[in-house]
Protein backbone atom coordinates (compact mmCIF):
# COMPACT_ATOMS: atom_id res chain seq x y z
CA UNK A 1 0.00 0.00 0.00
CA UNK A 2 1.49 3.82 -0.98
CA UNK A 3 0.21 6.39 0.82
CA UNK A 4 0.72 10.08 1.04
CA UNK A 5 0.27 12.47 4.67
CA UNK A 6 -3.43 13.68 5.22
CA UNK A 7 -3.37 17.09 5.18
CA UNK A 8 -6.16 19.30 5.74
CA UNK A 9 -7.10 22.98 3.61
CA UNK A 10 -8.89 25.36 5.23
CA UNK A 11 -11.48 27.19 2.18
CA UNK A 12 -10.37 30.06 0.17
CA UNK A 13 -11.80 32.85 -1.50
CA UNK A 14 -11.25 31.39 -4.97
CA UNK A 15 -13.73 28.55 -3.64
CA UNK A 16 -16.04 30.35 -2.11
CA UNK A 17 -16.37 32.75 -5.50
CA UNK A 18 -16.60 29.74 -7.28
CA UNK A 19 -18.84 28.36 -5.65
CA UNK A 20 -21.61 31.13 -7.26
CA UNK A 21 -19.93 30.83 -10.80
CA UNK A 22 -20.57 28.54 -13.71
CA UNK A 23 -19.34 24.53 -13.51
CA UNK A 24 -16.20 23.52 -13.58
CA UNK A 25 -16.88 21.63 -16.47
CA UNK A 26 -16.05 23.32 -20.43
CA UNK A 27 -18.39 22.87 -23.22
CA UNK A 28 -16.59 20.53 -25.17
CA UNK A 29 -16.61 20.55 -29.51
CA UNK A 30 -18.69 18.29 -31.09
CA UNK A 31 -16.62 17.41 -34.56
CA UNK A 32 -18.22 15.54 -37.45
CA UNK A 33 -16.14 12.41 -38.49
CA UNK A 34 -16.31 12.27 -42.14
CA UNK A 35 -14.81 8.50 -42.27
CA UNK A 36 -17.78 7.37 -40.51
CA UNK A 37 -20.34 9.57 -41.73
CA UNK A 38 -19.13 8.16 -45.48
CA UNK A 39 -18.87 4.15 -43.69
CA UNK A 40 -22.24 4.40 -42.00
CA UNK A 41 -23.68 6.90 -44.82
CA UNK A 42 -25.06 8.76 -41.78
CA UNK A 43 -24.35 11.50 -39.81
CA UNK A 44 -21.62 10.79 -37.40
CA UNK A 45 -19.95 13.24 -34.80
CA UNK A 46 -17.51 12.99 -31.67
CA UNK A 47 -18.52 14.80 -28.61
CA UNK A 48 -14.87 15.93 -27.46
CA UNK A 49 -15.53 15.93 -24.09
CA UNK A 50 -11.31 14.00 -23.87
CA UNK A 51 -11.06 18.07 -24.03
CA UNK A 52 -12.27 18.63 -20.45
CA UNK A 53 -9.56 19.85 -17.88
CA UNK A 54 -8.91 16.34 -16.12
CA UNK A 55 -9.49 14.79 -19.61
CA UNK A 56 -12.92 13.25 -19.79
CA UNK A 57 -16.40 14.08 -19.46
CA UNK A 58 -16.41 12.85 -15.11
CA UNK A 59 -15.72 16.69 -14.65
CA UNK A 60 -19.43 17.21 -15.55
CA UNK A 61 -20.72 15.11 -12.91
CA UNK A 62 -18.37 14.52 -10.28
CA UNK A 63 -17.63 18.49 -10.44
CA UNK A 64 -20.94 19.25 -9.54
CA UNK A 65 -20.98 16.42 -6.68
CA UNK A 66 -17.66 17.75 -5.10
CA UNK A 67 -19.16 21.39 -5.57
CA UNK A 68 -22.38 20.42 -3.28
CA UNK A 69 -20.08 18.68 -0.95
CA UNK A 70 -18.32 22.31 0.04
CA UNK A 71 -21.69 23.79 -0.14
CA UNK A 72 -22.66 21.75 2.78
CA UNK A 73 -19.40 22.26 4.37
CA UNK A 74 -16.68 19.55 3.77
CA UNK A 75 -13.11 20.42 3.48
CA UNK A 76 -12.22 17.56 1.52
CA UNK A 77 -13.45 14.23 -0.29
CA UNK A 78 -12.54 10.84 -0.23
CA UNK A 79 -12.94 9.17 -3.87
CA UNK A 80 -12.21 5.31 -5.03
CA UNK A 81 -10.92 4.92 -8.71
CA UNK A 82 -9.70 3.42 -11.58
CA UNK A 83 -8.35 7.01 -12.63
CA UNK A 84 -10.52 9.09 -14.48
CA UNK A 85 -12.72 9.54 -11.36
CA UNK A 86 -10.44 10.09 -9.36
CA UNK A 87 -8.26 12.68 -11.70
CA UNK A 88 -12.16 14.97 -12.16
CA UNK A 89 -12.85 14.37 -8.11
CA UNK A 90 -8.62 15.69 -7.26
CA UNK A 91 -9.12 18.39 -10.17
CA UNK A 92 -12.50 19.78 -9.14
CA UNK A 93 -11.43 19.17 -5.43
CA UNK A 94 -8.15 22.08 -6.32
CA UNK A 95 -10.36 24.67 -7.98
CA UNK A 96 -12.36 24.71 -4.40
CA UNK A 97 -9.63 24.85 -2.47
CA UNK A 98 -10.31 21.57 -0.41
CA UNK A 99 -8.30 18.35 -0.11
CA UNK A 100 -8.65 15.10 -1.86
CA UNK A 101 -7.82 11.77 -1.16
CA UNK A 102 -7.65 9.16 -4.06
CA UNK A 103 -7.64 5.54 -3.65
CA UNK A 104 -6.86 3.41 -6.94
CA UNK A 105 -6.59 -0.03 -7.07
CA UNK A 106 -3.26 -1.45 -8.25
CA UNK A 107 -4.17 -1.97 -11.83
CA UNK A 108 -3.87 2.06 -12.49
CA UNK A 109 -0.93 3.41 -14.38
CA UNK A 110 1.78 4.59 -12.56
CA UNK A 111 1.38 7.89 -14.26
CA UNK A 112 -2.40 8.38 -13.32
CA UNK A 113 -0.81 8.71 -9.59
CA UNK A 114 2.07 10.50 -10.32
CA UNK A 115 -0.52 13.35 -11.98
CA UNK A 116 -2.93 12.57 -9.04
CA UNK A 117 0.12 13.80 -6.84
CA UNK A 118 2.00 16.42 -8.97
CA UNK A 119 -0.41 18.40 -10.80
CA UNK A 120 -3.59 18.12 -8.10
CA UNK A 121 -1.60 17.85 -4.71
CA UNK A 122 -4.26 14.98 -4.04
CA UNK A 123 -3.46 12.17 -1.01
CA UNK A 124 -3.46 8.94 -3.15
CA UNK A 125 -3.53 5.56 -1.62
CA UNK A 126 -3.06 2.51 -3.92
CA UNK A 127 -4.82 -0.52 -2.52
CA UNK A 128 -6.70 -3.58 -3.98
CA UNK A 129 -6.50 -5.84 -7.34
CA UNK A 130 -9.58 -3.99 -8.89
CA UNK A 131 -11.79 -0.97 -8.54
CA UNK A 132 -14.36 -2.66 -5.76
CA UNK A 133 -11.50 -3.13 -3.28
CA UNK A 134 -10.24 -0.01 -3.70
CA UNK A 135 -13.66 1.63 -3.22
CA UNK A 136 -14.04 -0.52 0.08
CA UNK A 137 -10.79 1.55 1.16
CA UNK A 138 -12.25 4.60 0.34
CA UNK A 139 -15.39 4.44 2.38
CA UNK A 140 -13.41 3.65 5.62
CA UNK A 141 -11.41 6.54 5.18
CA UNK A 142 -14.49 8.86 4.07
CA UNK A 143 -15.43 7.68 7.76
CA UNK A 144 -12.13 8.15 8.97
CA UNK A 145 -11.18 11.43 7.58
CA UNK A 146 -15.43 12.29 7.97
CA UNK A 147 -15.16 13.49 4.74
CA UNK A 148 -17.83 12.78 1.73
CA UNK A 149 -17.36 9.82 -0.49
CA UNK A 150 -17.21 11.13 -3.74
CA UNK A 151 -18.39 7.61 -6.17
CA UNK A 152 -17.18 7.36 -9.51
CA UNK A 153 -20.69 6.57 -10.85
CA UNK A 154 -22.81 6.52 -8.32
CA UNK A 155 -25.53 9.50 -7.14
CA UNK A 156 -28.11 11.69 -8.23
CA UNK A 157 -25.63 14.79 -8.24
CA UNK A 158 -23.29 13.49 -10.35
CA UNK A 159 -25.66 12.06 -12.98
CA UNK A 160 -27.74 15.18 -13.08
CA UNK A 161 -23.88 16.84 -14.25
CA UNK A 162 -23.41 14.20 -16.81
CA UNK A 163 -26.69 15.02 -18.21
CA UNK A 164 -25.17 18.51 -19.31
CA UNK A 165 -23.02 16.76 -21.98
CA UNK A 166 -26.60 15.20 -23.95
CA UNK A 167 -28.00 19.73 -24.22
CA UNK A 168 -24.92 20.50 -25.15
CA UNK A 169 -24.79 17.97 -28.14
CA UNK A 170 -28.72 19.11 -28.57
CA UNK A 171 -27.62 22.74 -28.50
CA UNK A 172 -24.86 22.31 -30.75
CA UNK A 173 -26.57 19.74 -33.40
CA UNK A 174 -29.53 22.76 -33.62
CA UNK A 175 -27.01 25.20 -34.65
CA UNK A 176 -26.93 23.05 -37.74
CA UNK A 177 -30.17 21.98 -38.09
CA UNK A 178 -30.30 18.76 -36.85
CA UNK A 179 -31.12 16.50 -34.29
CA UNK A 180 -30.13 13.19 -32.27
CA UNK A 181 -31.15 9.80 -33.63
CA UNK A 182 -28.84 7.77 -30.96
CA UNK A 183 -26.00 8.40 -28.79
CA UNK A 184 -23.26 5.28 -27.97
CA UNK A 185 -21.54 5.53 -24.70
CA UNK A 186 -19.04 3.76 -23.20
CA UNK A 187 -20.19 2.33 -19.33
CA UNK A 188 -18.26 0.91 -16.55
CA UNK A 189 -20.14 1.21 -13.62
CA UNK A 190 -23.04 2.93 -15.33
CA UNK A 191 -22.49 7.08 -14.12
CA UNK A 192 -22.38 8.19 -17.76
CA UNK A 193 -25.02 6.03 -19.21
CA UNK A 194 -27.39 7.81 -16.13
CA UNK A 195 -26.68 11.26 -17.43
CA UNK A 196 -27.52 9.91 -20.88
CA UNK A 197 -30.76 8.41 -19.87
CA UNK A 198 -31.67 11.87 -17.73
CA UNK A 199 -30.46 14.25 -20.83
CA UNK A 200 -32.49 11.93 -23.26
CA UNK A 201 -35.11 12.39 -20.87
CA UNK A 202 -38.84 10.57 -21.59
CA UNK A 203 -38.34 11.84 -25.94
CA UNK A 204 -38.82 8.30 -28.14
CA UNK A 205 -36.96 9.21 -30.68
CA UNK A 206 -33.14 8.73 -29.43
CA UNK A 207 -31.40 5.33 -29.21
CA UNK A 208 -28.96 4.96 -27.02
CA UNK A 209 -26.13 2.15 -27.18
CA UNK A 210 -23.55 1.05 -24.32
CA UNK A 211 -20.84 -0.55 -25.34
CA UNK A 212 -18.32 -2.41 -23.32
CA UNK A 213 -15.61 -4.55 -24.19
CA UNK A 214 -15.37 -8.44 -23.60
CA UNK A 215 -13.95 -9.06 -19.75
CA UNK A 216 -15.56 -5.47 -18.85
CA UNK A 217 -19.11 -6.17 -19.82
CA UNK A 218 -21.12 -6.42 -16.39
CA UNK A 219 -23.45 -3.75 -17.87
CA UNK A 220 -24.54 -6.36 -20.87
CA UNK A 221 -24.30 -9.47 -18.34
CA UNK A 222 -26.71 -7.65 -15.74
CA UNK A 223 -29.19 -5.90 -18.70
CA UNK A 224 -29.60 -9.84 -20.21
CA UNK A 225 -30.00 -11.22 -16.97
CA UNK A 226 -32.53 -7.94 -15.14
CA UNK A 227 -30.54 -7.94 -12.17
CA UNK A 228 -27.07 -6.95 -11.31
CA UNK A 229 -24.41 -9.54 -12.30
CA UNK A 230 -20.93 -9.52 -10.79
CA UNK A 231 -17.98 -10.93 -13.22
CA UNK A 232 -14.22 -10.61 -13.02
CA UNK A 233 -12.56 -7.65 -14.72
CA UNK A 234 -9.98 -9.50 -17.22
CA UNK A 235 -10.17 -6.78 -20.41
CA UNK A 236 -7.88 -4.19 -20.73
CA UNK A 237 -10.08 -1.48 -20.66
CA UNK A 238 -9.90 -0.67 -17.07
CA UNK A 239 -11.51 2.03 -17.10
CA UNK A 240 -14.31 0.17 -17.32
CA UNK A 241 -13.62 -2.31 -14.99
CA UNK A 242 -16.65 -1.94 -12.45
CA UNK A 243 -17.32 -5.83 -11.19
CA UNK A 244 -20.97 -4.95 -10.44
CA UNK A 245 -22.87 -2.15 -12.32
CA UNK A 246 -25.27 0.32 -10.69
CA UNK A 247 -28.49 -1.28 -9.53
CA UNK A 248 -30.23 2.21 -10.52
CA UNK A 249 -28.71 2.60 -13.31
CA UNK A 250 -29.80 -0.94 -14.51
CA UNK A 251 -33.20 -0.67 -13.28
CA UNK A 252 -33.32 2.64 -15.37
CA UNK A 253 -32.04 1.02 -18.23
CA UNK A 254 -34.07 -1.71 -18.05
CA UNK A 255 -36.84 0.53 -17.98
CA UNK A 256 -36.21 2.82 -20.74
CA UNK A 257 -37.34 0.51 -23.48
CA UNK A 258 -34.17 2.25 -25.55
CA UNK A 259 -30.90 1.26 -24.28
CA UNK A 260 -29.11 -1.47 -26.69
CA UNK A 261 -25.96 -2.88 -24.80
CA UNK A 262 -23.21 -3.64 -27.33
CA UNK A 263 -20.53 -5.62 -27.04
CA UNK A 264 -17.17 -5.84 -28.76
CA UNK A 265 -13.30 -7.67 -28.02
CA UNK A 266 -10.60 -5.77 -26.41
CA UNK A 267 -8.83 -6.20 -30.25
CA UNK A 268 -11.88 -4.48 -32.12
CA UNK A 269 -11.79 -1.64 -29.30
CA UNK A 270 -8.12 -1.15 -30.19
CA UNK A 271 -8.16 -1.36 -34.14
CA UNK A 272 -11.24 1.13 -34.43
CA UNK A 273 -9.11 3.51 -32.53
CA UNK A 274 -6.28 2.74 -34.74
CA UNK A 275 -8.48 3.72 -37.41
CA UNK A 276 -9.57 6.65 -36.08
CA UNK A 277 -5.97 7.73 -35.63
CA UNK A 278 -4.91 6.72 -39.06
CA UNK A 279 -7.95 7.86 -40.31
CA UNK A 280 -7.15 11.27 -38.60
CA UNK A 281 -3.42 11.06 -39.55
CA UNK A 282 -4.59 10.99 -43.61
CA UNK A 283 -6.69 14.16 -43.59
CA UNK A 284 -3.96 15.57 -41.98
CA UNK A 285 -1.77 14.86 -44.56
CA UNK A 286 -3.93 15.33 -47.48
CA UNK A 287 -4.79 19.50 -45.90
CA UNK A 288 -1.05 19.58 -45.49
CA UNK A 289 -0.57 18.68 -49.43
CA UNK A 290 -3.37 21.68 -50.75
Amino acid sequence: MQTMRHTTFALTLAAVRALTTAPLHDVTPLIKSAPLSNKLNCDVFFKMDCAQPPGSFKLRGIGATVKEAVENGADGVVSSSGGNAGLATAHAARALGIACTVVLPTTTPDAVRRKLEKEYGAEVIVEGAVWDEANERAKQLAAEYERPLVHPFEGETTWKGHSTLVQEVDEQLAEIGKKMDAIVCCVGGGGLLAGVLRGVGTRDDCAIVAAETHGADSFAQSFKAGTPATIPITSIAKSLGAGTPSPIVLRDALSSKRVHPHVVSDAAAVRACVDRLDALYREADSRERL
